[in-house]
């Protein structure tokens, strides 16, 4: 969407309406395709293991009595995971997503859905070509309906139809976008559970940044965010969800798409003003470790030997 919608990110096309699905489109036959082949030259040899990786907020209706409220919640959701999962585990693309596009799209003139079709065949092909699910998560929006007129520039954006809100309440401790809301990610992995069967998921993204160095490298607030949400993975695994594995991110501050160096996800602080681009732990580091140590939390009354 960044890179073929608005063109933020790389490779900067500004094709609206129609640039962002196309891209989609292409990545889910592409992954499909990667998987069959590994599954039929290399899977019997190698006993490994294809995924697919997706990033998703979660969506909750700001009143959950609404039915309207509710609807687009599951918009919010199925415009994001919904849009690549649904193909890979149930073989189409969501059916909301097709009705709002292709009504969208007629109410422009066009002929056809800007969102592409996939044949009878390549539904075949694509549906159950993940062994696990990857899912980066970092927050969420309380979200309700909004109707964008149709005479507006055709976007991803409007074709939802809702709005994105936050609780001035939530923990905002890196950029604009990412507050600190723990239960989303438990509801968010029941809803995984629930749609495609309890698959197979390995956290491959969860964490947060921060805008203000602290000189101290006392980054309190990421570990308040990682205990929250490690938290409710743990209570999702309760829940009887298939979570295998969890990865913080990020081990290093790193160039962060459009932000560059700006925007520090790191455990590690890193130096890049110096040629050595010498790291150094942020406290996070030493809460992390203990995380891992334990394969749980640490006990606050141990008293260390």
């Amino acid at each position: 969407e960044k890179g073929y919608e608005t063109g933020e990110h790389a490779p900067g096309l500004k094709l609206g309406g129609c640039g962002a699905y196309k891209a989609a489109h292409h990545i889910i036959k592409t992954h499909a395709k990667v998987w069959h082949s590994y599954n039929n030259t290399w899977r019997r040899e190698q006993g490994g293991m294809v995924g697919i990786s997706l990033t998703s907020g979660w969506g909750e209706p700001v009143d959950p009595h609404s039915q309207t409220d509710r609807d687009a919640a599951e918009r919010y959701i199925q415009f994001h995971l919904g849009w690549f999962a649904n193909p890979i585990y149930r073989g189409d693309y969501p059916e909301v997503m097709k009705n709002y596009v292709g009504k969208k799209s007629a109410q422009q003139g066009l002929g056809t859905s800007r969102l592409p079709t996939f044949s009878v065949q390549e539904k075949t092909y694509i549906k159950g070509t993940s062994d696990f699910l990857g899912i980066g998560h970092f927050t969420t929006r309380y979200v309700l309906q909004k109707n964008f007129p149709f005479l507006q520039v055709a976007s991803y954006h409007t074709d939802h139809d809702l709005a994105e809100l936050v609780d001035p309440n939530w923990p905002a401790p890196g950029p604009k976008w990412l507050y600190s809301v723990p239960w989303g990610f438990r509801r968010l992995l029941n809803f995984i559970k629930t749609q495609y069967g309890n698959p197979l998921i390995y956290v491959t993204e969860n964490g947060v940044s921060e805008t203000v160095q602290c000189p101290q490298l006392c980054d309190e607030w990421r570990i308040q965010y990682l205990k929250g949400y490690i938290n409710e993975i743990l209570k999702a695994l309760n829940d009887g969800v298939n979570v295998k594995g969890y990865t913080a991110w990020s081990l290093l501050d790193k160039f962060e798409w459009n932000k560059g160096f700006s925007e520090r996800f790191g455990l590690y602080h890193i130096d890049f003003k110096n040629k050595n681009k010498p790291r150094y732990p942020k406290a996070s580091v030493d809460y992390y470790k203990k995380i891992i140590s334990a394969n749980g939390f640490p006990n606050p009354r141990e008293v260390m030997a």
